[in-house]
């Protein structure tokens, strides 16, 4: 089928024909027609990169009434950064659509400015639910007149924490509206948005549920976590050619890669929240002009980033939540190119494999961490590979044969061979050459010293006498059954403070529930904001109990890692005592 064969208008198509598309992907074949066909509402269920923009976009556009000056069509999304591309590729779609307004709004941006853009009286509002509600509370927005609201990325809003966002803007809308729900995946939290506020949705489905697609390869290499960051060098260096992205998990070891690796030479930016939005865009700028040849960023600043063509992506640190994994990798072997999905693994996050495989429905290979040789042959090869397609200007370099050829008269074929090779090659050689591979990490020789399955037996604690703290106990309805671990918990309270250093103290894990110490100071800010995020699609209640008794020993965690307590790295200080006594069965890394 091509797109003229879609009930579309002539203007919609003159747009479409002049952004290059002549056929549909699969998901915008099945739903273009349908919202032009039917008030029925719609639940798609498609990964990132299959076209879903187009798919609710230009039927949104041939849908709204121009004549009308109010806001008729609503499109919900989770960041800044996927807020603007929407934007953009809708104001593209209806280039030749007269009198039709588009308008974002989002955080992270003067609200003035925002304002003034709403006064044009726009159709259609592309919006992130945080700064739409303020919107909507200041009366600055009106949706009384809403006819159809999209939701895109819903999981992600929701494990964003927007639920309470989202229940408000869909009470606020009209009843009888058409709504359409777009996602990745179909967590518990969507499904109850979907039954709550949508009448008998038709469901479309590209693939099965949180299935990845089948043009990208999974590989995982197994390392000690303390060689996580070589692995990702190595990685990086058998592959020439890459152009992908390194997703970690928090904004404070993005930002560490990204320095580590341009202070080692390699062409790499950084996107997280801490950057402003001006920076953020500038960055996502070069990289989709491939002025970068590498991006490291958290999940959520990635939102929204849309280059086709990226051969690679690296998880340097595997995501919370097993539907992140796909989200990322669905970042490459996108328009039908092929693409590499590669997972830093340390032992003790390797259950989350399976879980990875049993969600995907697809084996994910296990490969060696190359070996310098391996490396610098395949850096050899690609160094003969661009001599030999380099494009010959005869023109341009006419001029300076000669005195070329003069310099070089007492250097043979051989000899002109060597010292061109080795200018290019030394680099590799000598860092390789000088490095010691990265051994197999086997299972037998692991020792698993961070995981307590006895659940009621003890937990982990640190040991830096925290003597002004005063602790409470924090008690949560997750455990051992819900593969929970302390290095979950402790990343929650990272995200949930925005990167303060909040004391804790013991965290006891059991089969069903947990109980984390963490100073009273902070457990109205970390209660708030726990309830409102689910772990997995599965709902945190919290109840904070009676204060733990004082001086109890407790470090402050940050960056994912305990300092408070004297971690520096090394494989000292807290440990996850499986006696509860504190000090020698175990470290945590």
């Amino acid at each position: 089928m091509e797109f003229k064969e879609l009930p579309l208008s002539e203007s919609t198509l003159k747009a479409v024909e002049k952004m290059g598309f002549k056929e549909p992907t699969p998901i915008q074949e099945k739903v273009i027609p349908l919202l032009l066909e039917t008030q029925r509402d719609v639940t798609g269920l498609a990964q990132t990169g299959t076209g879903k923009t187009a798919a609710f976009g230009l039927p949104l556009i041939e849908l709204v009434d121009t004549n009308k000056r109010e806001i008729q069509g609503l499109v919900l999304c989770p960041t800044r950064e996927l807020c603007l591309q929407i934007n953009r590729e809708m104001e593209l779609f209806s280039k030749f659509t007269k009198d039709l307004r588009i308008v974002p709004v989002y955080g992270g941006k003067d609200m003035g400015s925002q304002i003034r853009s709403l006064k044009m009286n726009p159709q259609i509002l592309v919006a992130t639910p945080g700064r739409l509600v303020d919107m909507i509370k200041r009366g600055v927005v009106d949706i009384s007149k809403l006819r159809y609201l999209i939701m895109d990325e819903a999981d992600i809003m929701l494990n964003m924490g927007f639920r309470d966002e989202l229940d408000f803007i869909l009470a606020s809308s009209p009843d009888e509206r058409q709504t359409l729900l777009f996602s990745a995946t179909m967590p518990p939290e969507v499904a109850r948005i979907a039954k709550e506020y949508m009448t008998d949705p038709i469901e479309i489905a590209m693939g099965k549920k949180n299935e990845g697609t089948d043009t990208i390869e999974h590989y995982f290499y197994l390392v000690q976590a303390r060689d996580r960051y070589n692995a990702l060098k190595r990685l990086v260096d058998f592959n020439p050619g890459i152009y992908g992205l390194v997703f970690c998990r928090t904004r404070a070891d993005t930002q560490m890669v990204a320095d580590r690796m341009l202070k080692d030479g390699y062409n790499v930016d950084a996107l997280h929240g801490d950057m402003t939005q001006q920076q953020r865009e500038f960055v996502m700028k070069k990289f989709r002009e491939q002025s970068l040849q590498i991006l490291v960023a958290t999940d959520i600043a990635a939102r929204g980033l849309d280059v086709n063509n990226l051969t690679h992506v690296i998880h340097y640190e595997l995501p919370d939540d097993i539907e992140s994994y796909n989200h990322r990798s669905g970042r490459t072997g996108r328009a039908g190119r092929r693409g590499t999905s590669c997972a830093i693994v340390n032992m003790r996050e390797k259950y989350k494999i399976k879980r990875i495989e049993k969600t995907l429905g697809r084996k994910i290979l296990e490969a060696p961490v190359p070996l310098g040789a391996d490396i610098c042959e395949q850096q050899l090869m690609d160094l003969i590979d661009r001599v030999q397609t380099v494009d010959v200007d005869e023109e341009q370099i006419a001029p300076y044969i000669g005195v070329i050829e003069d310099k070089l008269r007492d250097l043979d074929r051989n000899t002109l061979l060597k010292h061109f090779i080795s200018m290019e090659f030394n680099r590799f050689l000598s860092y390789y050459g000088n490095q010691q591979d990265l051994q197999p990490v086997k299972a037998e020789n692991f020792r698993d010293r961070g995981r307590d399955r006895a659940g009621d037996r003890g937990g982990f604690r640190g040991n830096r006498d925290n003597s002004n703290v005063r602790y409470v106990h924090m008690n949560m309805n997750l455990g051992h059954r819900d593969r929970i671990s302390p290095q979950h918990i402790i990343s929650m309270i990272n995200r949930s403070t925005k990167g303060s250093k909040v004391p804790i103290g013991r965290i006891d894990i059991g089969p069903t529930k947990s109980s984390v110490q963490i100073d009273a100071a902070y457990a109205s800010q970390v209660e708030e904001a726990l309830s409102r995020v689910p772990f997995e699609g599965k709902k945190i209640r919290l109840d904070v109990q009676k204060d733990a008794p004082a001086g109890s020993e407790g470090g402050s965690f940050n960056r994912g890692g305990y300092s408070g307590g004297g971690y520096n790295g090394k494989r000292k200080s807290g440990g996850y005592n499986k006696r509860g006594k504190g000090g020698k069965s175990g470290s945590f890394r």
